[in-house]
Parts: C-alpha cells; structure tokens; sequence
C-alpha cells in the first residue's frame, strides 16, 4: 500500500459523495500530515484506523464500489460484509475493539490483537473522523477557561501549568493554556514530537534542561506573557525533580498515553528506542517498569497538590493505572469532566466538527464567514470562530471544530447543505464529532465518573446513541470500546453524516442531531441534573410526567 494523502480531486473514486465522504475521511486520517505514525496505522495514542494494511486496501476497494442501497460492515478495522440495506442507511457500520465484559482486560485483549482479530481502536482513529490536534483544542481551552473562572478569577496571566504528552491529544494543551492567558512547561519524552510541536507552533520554546525551562517559564511569568516551553523527559522524573526543588505549578495534569502502560507509556530512564524494544522483547518486565514509574508519577502529582497546586486527571486514566500498581491514594484529585466540564455537557454543548471534502480551505472560511455572522451576538462561538480562524492550523483536509448545541448543529448542517446545493462550496461537507459527547460514551473513570444517581458504569447510553443514529440514517455510525481510558473502562459511539446538497438532507439533519445530542440531554436529566431537565423540555424531549 502506497503513502496515503488527503484528496483534493474533484473527481470521484466512488458512487456517490456519502461514500465518498467516508473514503476521503479514512485515507484523510492516514495522512503523515494527519496521523502520529501512518505506517503503523496509528492515528494518535495508540489507537488504529484499520486492523492491517490489506485491511486498508480491501475497505477503499470496497467503498468505490458501494452502491447506494449498500452498507459496508466494519469489524475491529477489517470490513467484512456489505449487505443490501436501504437509501437512507447508513453506508457503514463499524465496531470496534469489543470485547465480552468478563473478558476486558489488557491481557485477554493483546492476546486477541496478537492474534490479528482485533484492533485498539481509541475513538475518532478507528471511526475515520480525527482532525489533528485542532478537534479537541476547543475542548481544552473550555477545560482550562473553566479551571481560570473557578480558580483565579477568569484568567491563567501569570500561571503556570505543569503537564506531559505532545501526542495527538496532549499538543492541544500549549494552545489552549495560552488562549487563557497562561504560560506552560510541557514534558515530552519523545524529541520527534517536541520537533514536531516547534514546527507547528504549538510550543514555542524546546529544551532537554530543566533549568532552562524553568528560566523561560520565570520570565514568562514576570512579563506576564502566555508561553509554552517543550522539555523533553521523562514526566515522571521531571514531576518528581520539580516537587524535590520546591518548584510549585499553579495547575498540575497529564496527558500521556497511560490508559496503554504497554505501548503508550514510558517507564522512567527508558529512552523511546530502548521502550520500542523491551516491551516486544521482554513485555513482563516492562510493563513493571511502567508501574513503578505510574505509581511515582502520582504521587509527585498528589504532593503537588498537597502544596497548593490545582491537579485534575486529564482523562487518560492515569489515576486507575496507578491505584491497581499499588497506590491506594491514587484517587486524591478529580477527573476533569465532573470538576468542568458536566455542566455544559447537560445542555448539549459539546464538540462539533465539519470537514471541507474537497481539500480546499476557502469552503471552511466560507463556513466561518456564515457562522460569525449568523451568531453574531454568541460570543463563545463568534470568539472562537475567529480566533481559530487566525491561529490554527489545518492537517490533512481543512476543517473547524466548534462546541455547539443541538439546534445550533441543525442550523449550521442546513445552511451548508444549501451552500454545497448552491454550488458556493466547491464540494460537500462532512459532519461528525468527538466521542466525548453528551450521550455518546459511558466511562466511569472519565466522561460519567461521578454522576448524581450513582449511574457511572451503566453502558445503556452510547448503545441507545449508535442505534437511534442508525435509526435516522447518519452516514457512518461506529461503536467502540476503550477510548482514551482503555480496556475494560469505556464504551462510546460515533456518527458522521455527509452535506451533499440533497434536498431530503434537512429532515435527517433535524432528526439525527436532535437524537444524537438528545440522548446525552436526557441520559443526565434522567440522573437529576437540573441542567439537563430544563434543557429536555425546552426541546421537547422525554416522556414528561406520564
């Protein structure tokens, strides 16, 4: 298999651009410009996009000769069947990395990807809709704008924020914290990827010395001026050297990829070169390298807390990692969903994202154009829109991302559908969305950790979600388990849905985002969020009183 690259060719490869759309959206997340490690298939973290590279070739064949009363299934990132369904179905389903209950563990799981059944699929990687770094960067400024409005006064100047990853998810983090005003020190083990966070501006300074870093961070903090500072080290090390020195951030997270210890996490005084060998060749003893590693990684976090900073689990169950290695204190700092996020999510609001199918960035400013106008008076999205517009970065195909509502998603899907039928754009649009979304993911440890009725781990909901986006004729729905938590702690859903111009696209529009963001809505206003009930009724949701 040839070196994929986003296609920008008015010219068909498939039937039709729904199929089309899905097409471009897989060979998109594979783009070297797009994916952390393309030749291995891996998207970000450790998730894949597909089981095998014949499993790539077999499912872009598939696609081109897909007809429009056909859907293509997905297993684990190996298509299987295509089935004759209807018009207005789905033109494919996947599941992905499920494993029975009983049998969700790490080990029972490798032992399956060993085999070649399965793939570790994370969340947008195995459902085609990753966007680079820019589609959860919104969600992270909201995360850090929350942690200014509750903690200091509406604004990080003059905070620093110690943290770790520059991975796919990781290196929204410098951006965000600047967007609030806030200077960071970003530990990174890997130089390639703190390379690759000079080149696109993510950091703007790198350095290997700790010394040096915190001389950058110093001034920053002087001048009162946002800045991100790269170190490459080991987190865990750097953490516990920094908390030796007395150096104490404002704010203390992580972003590593330690849901995986195995393939996502590296123990201190490994280099990645030395990690990429020993976990093949002598897994067991890597893997209690990781755990001792984890466990001294927390509790420098718990001793920054214990000093005054503000720690939170940023989501990649690092806390677990450290509680089942031996750490009971594990759990002495929240998750950062419940903590900021949850009251947001009860509305409905949470990451939007479209996709300009024909390569071409003037179709997203002209999306921009239409959204800064129509919501004029939204700051949040008006601000947004225009600060992204200015300062991110396209990967691969060009696209926005956007935290909106369910109605604000129905608007904006319609009014693109109309420009794609008027010919204003110069080829259809993709919408889809983030895992982490009201209705769609049942994580304990994350996403639902801490719900009011005590209903964390049940799995119903992001069940009810893929089913009624079935229902209602979404382009592409998914289902998966382990997201950025890993085996055994996550089950979440995924939707796409292509803006080809069809004029039978606005009901199904209406319907699908309702049902999509309504199934969060009601699933906390069943919990007893006042929020959640309030905004259940405005739109009609629910079976009220009977």
């Amino acid at each position: 298999m040839k070196e994929l690259h986003s296609s920008t060719d008015e010219q068909l490869r498939c039937k039709n651009w729904q199929v089309e759309g899905i097409l471009r959206m897989l060979v998109n997340t594979l783009d070297s410009d797009v994916a952390e490690d393309p030749e291995n298939l891996v998207v970000y973290g450790t998730g894949k996009a597909a089981r095998n590279r014949e499993a790539v070739c077999k499912i872009l064949s598939t696609l081109e000769q897909l007809e429009d009363d056909e859907t293509l299934l997905i297993q684990s990132g190996k298509p299987v069947a295509v089935f004759r369904t209807f018009e207005n179905s789905p033109r494919v389903l996947a599941v992905n990395s499920v494993v029975v209950p009983a049998f969700a563990t790490w080990t029972q799981f490798r032992r399956l990807e060993n085999k070649g059944l399965t793939i570790y699929g994370q969340s947008t990687a195995s459902s085609w809709s990753y966007i680079g770094t820019q589609g959860i960067l919104q969600g992270t400024y909201e995360t850090f704008h929350a942690i200014s409005q509750q903690h200091f006064e509406g604004s990080l100047l003059g905070k620093w924020i110690l943290t770790s990853g520059l991975g796919g998810m990781g290196s929204a983090q410098p951006t965000a914290i600047k967007m609030n005003g806030g200077a960071s020190l970003v530990v990174e083990i890997d130089p390639m990827k703190v390379e690759r966070s000079i080149k696109y501006n993510i950091c703007e300074v790198a350095t290997d010395n700790l010394d040096d870093a915190l001389t950058y961070i110093e001034s920053a903090l002087r001048n009162r001026n946002p800045l991100s500072v790269a170190l490459v080290g080991n987190a865990s090390d750097v953490y516990q050297e920094l908390l030796n020195r007395g150096v104490i951030p404002d704010v203390v997270t992580d972003q590593t990829s330690a849901h995986d210890l195995l393939n996502g996490y590296i123990p201190s005084d490994y280099t990645v070169e030395h990690a990429n060998r020993i976990r093949k060749q002598v897994p067991e003893m890597y893997l209690q390298d990781a755990k001792y590693t984890v466990v001294q990684h927390l509790k420098a976090m718990i001793g920054f807390m214990e000093r005054g900073s503000i720690v939170f689990d940023y989501g990649n169950n690092i806390r677990q990692q450290a509680f089942a290695a031996g750490l009971q204190e594990a759990f002495s700092f929240p998750n950062f969903i419940p903590s900021y996020i949850r009251e947001l999510q009860c509305e409905g609001y949470s990451p939007f994202r479209w996709i300009a199918l024909s390569g071409d960035p003037n179709d997203i400013y002209k999306i921009d154009q239409v959204l800064v106008s129509h919501f004029s008076s939204d700051d949040k999205i008006r601000h947004w829109i225009e600060y992204a517009q200015a300062n991110v970065r396209f990967q691969g195909l060009p696209a926005r991302v956007c935290w909106m509502k369910a109605e604000e998603r129905i608007w904006i899907a319609e009014k693109v559908n109309e420009m794609v039928a008027r010919k204003e754009l110069k080829a259809p649009v993709m919408f889809t969305r983030d895992h982490m979304d009201a209705g769609s993911v049942a994580s304990p440890l994350r996403e639902t950790e801490g719900m009011k009725d005590g209903s964390d781990a049940i799995g119903d909901w992001p069940i009810l979600n893929a089913l009624l986006n079935t229902a209602n004729g979404a382009t592409f729905v998914s289902f998966h388990h382990g997201g950025g938590v890993g085996v055994g702690y996550s089950l979440h859903a995924g939707m796409s849905i292509v803006a080809d111009g069809s004029t039978n696209l606005a009901e199904r529009f209406r319907n699908i985002f309702l049902g999509d963001v309504g199934v969060g809505i009601i699933r906390y206003a069943d919990a007893g969020y006042e929020i959640a009930e309030r905004k259940a009724k405005q739109l009609g949701l629910g079976l009220g009183d009977q």
